[in-house]
């Protein structure tokens, strides 16, 4: 413990040097468009292999280190609670349960069958890596979805949809784990341990749908009304913690009861501020869990295994790319949308990081094979931002090459009849408030519109009252067909979303050459871009925003606001 005052403690020392280890590696990594994840990460591993750590703070601080990344763990789950939502589950329950169903059960065979093949372990243990292998990075995919504007395509609901249907798994399978791993060798102990945590889960589900009904709303609503935020975070840190406890005095695992706890308050009218308390304190812990995890790997003997490391990472993206993208195809989307949901979905996630963790809690892992197996699986993790770059252009070739191979026939949901009947109508693609407010005012125009949207809901709504409405992707070369495009007199992207819009503009054009087309943007390369590829009109949000801003402050001066402003 060179580095270590006596003033000061080894704990707090490593603390320091974990937190500014991670945002100098945070830096570089945003610099080089990766995910933060992958630079907490490094970060772990750096300290682990130049010395750091025992300079610091001896190898007990490696406990700690462990018993304080449990809690983001904890947190993570119930934030995951707080944000599942069922209705969102209901709309893509085709692509969660069948999408999410296949690929969590090709995955584990081919993983588990490759497992036992090579590593000759334990079958509870070749279950645990083939779980491990089938899981995704949620958190890398949508954020690539959304920098990448293409979050309410297709293949981004697709993802979210198996996404979805993992996040449920998981947190089943953890439950289950410790039953699973003191089972022994024979499968054949394992139906009692099971149905012994089952009817102790179906108990603890039932306590905490009370607490949710009954004690948990008026307490918010009692600490609420204190206006005191010290004392609301607390009570919510506590309610995390004590349902938590609750489950773990029951024989169960404190994963589920920090996922249930964020159940328990999914509904009430608090959700959103309980939210913006837990977030950063999540954040925080769950940062010193990727770095403890970091804290585990070794150099040295990778080197010797740097083939094996590879090798899965490398099985890691192209199986389960390849999964994701045959299923797409089966589920009727485009290439386009096969690539996206296959890229976005193609490496291991958080939870299985966290799945190898506990695990190693309760059994003993080979070092020989646990180091190259996290190590590929955070490898694949760091692949996917830079992947997902060739995502698109990948689709749009193998759409123009090989357009109806491997695809079945397209299943779009909520298609209104009588919609291909409507002449000189216009389209608007996505019904959020301009696109409402446009709707609105076609028809006191007498101009019919048709609305293309992805929330089912929505689309649902409008239906009801007689509205004309597609719940489908306007990137999809089959809804402009069915939008009857080739006899509409407007289309009119709403969203700022310009990759998507690129792609349904080569449609729009390719089907009906002389129909006027407006767009929306939020920055003026883009708009220039739209512009070359054939929008007739194109509105520039921080332009339009800066008119609006400019006119009303001379208003309120009482000024001239009739002149168009210089610049904008």
């Amino acid at each position: 413990m060179l580095l270590a005052s006596a003033d000061i403690s080894p704990m707090f020392s490593l603390l320091a040097l974990m937190l500014v280890g991670v945002v100098m590696a945070s830096l570089v990594l945003v610099h080089l468009r990766q995910s933060l994840l992958i630079a907490y990460f490094l970060c772990g591993v750096a300290i682990a292999n130049t010395g750091l750590l025992e300079s610091v703070a001896g190898d007990s601080a490696r406990e700690t280190v462990t018993t304080m990344s449990n809690y983001g763990v904890m947190l993570l789950l119930f934030v995951l609670g707080m944000e599942f939502s069922l209705s969102e589950l209901k709309h893509l329950r085709r692509y969660a349960f069948t999408g999410g169903g296949l690929q969590m059960a090709v995955t584990m065979l081919a993983a588990g069958a490759a497992t036992w093949a090579y590593f000759g372990l334990p079958w509870t243990q070749v279950v645990v890596v083939a779980v491990a292998c089938a899981l995704s990075s949620t958190a890398i995919s949508v954020k690539m979805y959304q920098d990448m504007g293409i979050a309410a395509s297709s293949g981004a609901r697709l993802a979210l949809g198996i996404a979805i249907f993992q996040d449920i798994f998981v947190i089943v399978f953890l439950v289950i784990l410790p039953a699973l791993i003191a089972s022994g060798p024979g499968p054949q102990e394992l139906g009692p341990a099971l149905i012994g945590v089952v009817a102790k889960g179906v108990a603890f589900v039932g306590i905490a749908v009370l607490l949710a009904r009954f004690v948990i709303p008026h307490l918010l609503h009692t600490v609420a009304m204190t206006k005191s935020r010290e004392l609301f975070t607390l009570t919510v840190a506590g309610l995390c913690m004590g349902v938590a406890f609750l489950a773990a005095l029951m024989g169960l695992s404190v994963v589920l009861g920090a996922f249930v706890a964020g159940l328990a308050v999914s509904e009430c009218m608090y959700k959103h501020r309980i939210l913006s308390d837990v977030a950063p304190i999540k954040d925080l812990f769950l940062t010193i869990f990727f770095v403890s995890v970091g804290l585990g790997i070794e150099l040295a003997p990778l080197w010797s295994n740097w083939v094996l490391v590879l090798s899965v990472a490398a099985g890691l993206i192209i199986g389960k790319c390849l999964v994701v993208a045959l299923l797409a195809r089966f589920l009727g989307l485009s290439w386009r949308a096969a690539s996206v949901a296959g890229i976005g979905l193609g490496s291991a996630g958080e939870f299985s990081l966290v799945l190898m963790g506990k695990t190693s809690e309760i059994t003993s892992w080979s070092a020989d094979i646990e180091q190259p197996l996290l190590a590929a699986m955070a490898l694949s993790m760091a692949m996917v931002p830079v992947l997902m770059r060739f995502a698109q252009p990948l689709g749009q070739w193998l759409e123009s090459r090989f357009p109806n191979v491997l695809r079945m026939r397209p299943r779009l949901e909520s298609q209104p009849r009588g919609t291909v009947d409507l002449t000189n109508h216009a389209i608007v693609c996505g019904y959020g408030p301009v696109g409402e407010a446009l709707v609105q005012a076609l028809a006191a125009q007498g101009v019919p519109s048709l609305v293309v949207d992805l929330n089912a809901a929505t689309i649902r709504t409008l239906q009801s009252a007689g509205q004309p409405a597609l719940f489908a992707d306007a990137a999809q070369r089959e809804v402009w067909d069915l939008c009857g495009v080739d006899r509409a007199r407007l289309v009119a992207f709403t969203f700022p979303a310009t990759p998507a819009v690129e792609a349904a503009l080569g449609y729009v054009r390719e089907k009906n050459p002389v129909i006027a087309v407006m767009a929306r943007t939020k920055f003026r390369p883009e708009a220039e871009r739209l512009a070359e590829i054939g929008a007739d009109i194109v509105v520039l949000d921080e332009q339009e925003s800066g008119r609006a801003l400019i006119k009303r402050a001379l208003g309120i001066l009482h000024l001239d606001h009739t002149a168009e402003p210089a610049g904008i």
